[in-house]
């Protein structure tokens, strides 16, 4: 009789990040029958720094680092197998030890804008406020409508919602892919195209930490890996490595397969929005990472050093 396997998994204690890890739990399960015994697969809510301090940007506390860092701390420690993340709030560098195993299936990668005054936010009146703790969104948002008034807000998706309904913002623009897991897809009043708001890089993909050394739970989230997902992680973090931007810094990534191809498209800009500047390059799927360098490169001729 096979001895049901045992695998801790170590998440935020979010939401969104409860179910994330239960959507990599239920894929263990299907993977591995053995994962479906009572006990099999335990789960560890750890708290993080990113999500106490609320009340100042990323940048000026620690950057994403301060979403993975105890998380990361548990790997290490042997309290947890594995560690599951929205993978735009990974660090370009993983601690030594870390390893990226597994991506799922990638969600909508694409912003959602939020209004309770207007359906678009082309329509949004002149001046409003619009919520947002993300300088990518940021300079984004201020390219197209130098006339908006940008203010902090962070804090999970549902604080985030209740802040709008409170008046306390006009609008906000929070990532697709949350909404849709936490059942709020309707709560978007648009969806932007990736034409006029390039998304993060990682947006909408869920990853799976675990030790470098432990050949065994590797070989459990390879079964559960989807490779299409990883293709385009890949690209879009060596972009975000060559651009070696902080917290500070506006980047976008995006990358898309179709057959055997693949298109990369690249951002960066100043977090007031006047600079903005892109760039792409479709290529063999089997050169990802290399696409990812050459567009980063790319970017990094087009734009001041003062940028990064």
């Amino acid at each position: 009789m096979a001895v049901a396997p045992e695998v801790r998994i170590g998440t935020r204690r979010s939401p969104l990040a409860l179910a994330q890890t239960i959507e990599v739990k239920d894929l263990l399960i299907q993977s591995n029958i053995n994962f479906s015994k009572p006990g099999a697969i335990k789960i560890k809510k750890i708290k993080t720094s990113g999500d106490v301090h609320l009340d100042r940007p990323l940048a000026e506390i620690g950057g994403k680092g301060l979403f993975t860092k105890e998380l990361d701390l548990a790997l290490l420690g042997n309290q947890i197998d594995i560690a599951v993340h929205s993978v735009k709030d990974v660090e370009t560098n993983l601690p030594d030890g870390v390893l990226l195993a597994a991506f799922l299936k990638r969600e909508d990668p694409r912003d959602a804008f939020i209004s309770l005054k207007t359906q678009t936010l082309i329509n949004l009146p002149l001046g409003s406020i619009v919520g947002s703790s993300s300088p990518r969104r940021q300079a984004q948002l201020l390219h197209r409508r130098p006339d908006l008034k940008i203010e902090l807000l962070r804090g999970n998706i549902q604080t985030r919602l209740k802040k709008l309904a409170n008046g306390d913002v006009d609008a906000t623009i929070l990532a697709s892919a949350g909404l849709k897991r936490l059942g709020l897809a309707a709560k978007a009043t648009e969806i932007l195209s990736v034409d006029d708001m390039l998304p993060a890089v990682g947006q909408g993909a869920i990853g799976v930490s675990c030790r470098t050394c432990d050949v065994r739970v590797q070989e459990w989230l390879a079964k559960i890996n989807h490779r299409e997902t990883e293709i385009c992680i890949k690209a879009e973090r060596a972009l975000l490595a060559t651009l070696g931007g902080s917290c500070r810094t506006p980047i976008g990534g995006f990358a898309q397969v179709s057959g055997n191809q693949l298109r990369l498209r690249g951002m960066v800009a100043s977090i007031d929005g006047i600079e903005l500047y892109e760039a792409e390059l479709i290529g063999d799927i089997e050169k990802a990472e290399a696409i990812g360098k050459y567009v980063g490169e790319e970017l990094r001729l087009q734009a001041s050093e003062a940028l990064f």
